[in-house]
């Protein structure tokens, strides 16, 4: 199977503006292409996953990626599919963010000379004279197409900024100048992009004539990717620090029955002929289904040592005798600070301390619907308090049947 039939069937396609001149230049390898990445935190998620390993099959099949990170972009913040303004940040976060993407994504694009790029819309943004532009590139765009985007549809709900309607016109000029400056003749995002990748198509055949080859395809997942990884907690992270590993192999190894098979279509570089003979797969076997997805995309984004671990820690909280190791649980560490007078500290603050629970509130809620276990115990009342002693070496407590944290006491 061709990478262009392979991206059908794994169901990672969803619209296209010339689908035979896209097929035939994706199956020769002839296709220089970008996906863009706003650089609102320092460190990517889960959300932008599916586009980092369709950057990767297709950097297999001889293609040129180009990462195109948002140091100008940046600046004023993608409106699509948000209520409320972005935060603004400062010129210093946004490129030490920049930093931290390019490193992450070194782990699944293989960058240098001839391979794969990465540019950031700094270089053209930042330093544009305003009254130039304007009459340049603004006049290509009509401000009546431009309020029936999509992108914009949530935000005119409740007030579009001009700061952000300038959006479109810059994610166009983007496309406009890795065209001219790089050769980059194709570009991809997720369908909630759809509307600015056709405008930056469109402005490359209205400033350089119908003959320019310029095209897009949008991802079938991404805008969905964007709330896949969303958690009562927060994101699940790329960052080790900031997911650990075994949250990162925990948070797959949990996706609900109805998404595995789709999650490892499209996620996983396993044969489709393989993921094909697990549709028949129901009940426990689903859950095998679950363990193969989340060896294979922790060992993806963490290694195969990182992904052996976290294994290992979720069998032996799952294994029915309770008695595997629990060497490579994941830790929190608590010090002396969180003690009291008489030397012990609360369940209460254990679970908030330990990031089991997002507050005493939370905890003290999950204490009295008997949620919580201290080493297999279930703990029957909030005032339930543990000392530094039985600390020491650690004790495992359990909220509700998927979270997990082995408390430790270092004095």
């Amino acid at each position: 199977m061709k990478v262009y039939e392979e991206l059908q069937a794994r169901g990672l396609l969803a619209q296209v503006t010339d689908e035979e001149k896209i097929r035939e230049m994706v199956n020769a390898g002839k296709a220089t292409f970008y996906i863009g990445f706003d650089p609102t935190a320092d460190s990517l998620h889960v959300g932008h996953f599916m586009a980092l390993l369709l950057m990767k099959r297709l950097q297999m099949a001889g293609n040129k990626p180009i990462a195109l990170v948002g140091g100008g972009t940046g600046m004023i913040g993608d409106p699509s599919g948000r209520q409320d303004l972005r935060k603004m940040m400062t010129t210093e976060m946004i490129d030490h963010n920049c930093e931290c993407f390019k490193k992450q994504m070194s782990r699944f694009i293989e960058f240098g000379e001839g391979k794969a790029m990465m540019v950031n819309n700094a270089d053209w943004l930042r330093d544009l004279n305003y009254i130039e532009f304007i009459r340049d590139i603004g006049a290509h765009f009509s401000v009546n197409t431009m309020l029936r985007a999509k992108c914009y549809e949530q935000r005119m709900e409740k007030g579009l900024s001009f700061l952000e309607f300038n959006y479109m016109i810059m994610q166009a000029y983007d496309f406009l100048c890795l065209y001219e400056r790089y050769g980059c003749n194709m570009q991809f995002g997720g369908d909630d992009q759809w509307s600015n990748m056709l405008a930056g198509t469109e402005l490359i055949r209205k400033k350089l004539g119908k003959d320019a080859h310029a095209m897009t395809i949008t991802l079938l997942l991404n805008s969905e990717g964007k709330k896949m990884g969303k958690t009562a907690n927060g994101a699940v992270w790329l960052d080790p620090e900031k997911t650990s590993p075994y949250d990162f192999y925990q948070y797959w190894r949990n996706v609900s029955d109805a998404d595995v098979l789709k999650c490892l279509r499209m996620l996983t570089f396993l044969p489709l002929e393989q993921i094909d003979e697990m549709d028949a797969w129901e009940g426990s076997r689903l859950n095998e289904a679950k363990t193969i997805l989340a060896d294979e995309l922790t060992t993806l984004v963490h290694g195969e040592e990182e992904a052996k671990k976290a294994k290992a820690g979720a069998q032996a909280l799952f294994s029915a005798a309770g008695t595997g190791s629990l060497d490579n649980v994941p830790e929190a560490e608590i010090g002396d600070a969180l003690f009291g007078e008489d030397g012990s500290v609360d369940i209460l603050t254990l679970l908030t301390a330990s990031g089991l629970a997002p507050s005493r509130s939370e905890a003290r809620r999950n204490v009295q619907q008997g949620g919580v276990t201290a080493d297999g115990e279930k703990v029957a009342e909030i005032s339930a308090s543990y000392s530094k002693d039985q600390l020491r070496g650690g004790i495992l407590l359990k909220r509700g049947k998927k979270k997990f944290k082995k408390v430790v006491y270092k004095g």
